[in-house]
């Protein structure tokens, strides 16, 4: 039961971050999204990485991984547009 909430928790941090990446994709537009939210966002899930690995928790670890990429994804869409807006 505790690998099914797990891998159900995961799945959910994970994506959440999509419909976030897509409208930005879309709009080209990321004035709405706060650069310091997602600064610590990424932070945060470079930490847990950190975490997973030094403690061997790999599902820790590929997770929060999996959910750094998407979070990074936001951030430099942030940065880009901007940048190019």
């Amino acid at each position: 039961m505790a690998d099914i909430i797990g891998t159900a928790a995961a799945l959910c941090s994970i994506t959440s971050f999509a419909p976030q990446i897509f409208k930005i994709w879309k709009e080209r537009d990321a004035s709405s999204v706060s650069f310091k939210t997602y600064g610590l966002t990424v932070t945060c899930f470079i930490l847990w990485v950190a975490y997973g690995v030094l403690t061997e928790a790999w599902p820790v670890t590929i997770a929060n991984a999996c959910a750094l990429v998407m979070a990074s994804g936001v951030l430099i869409m942030k940065w880009r547009f901007e940048r190019t807006g």
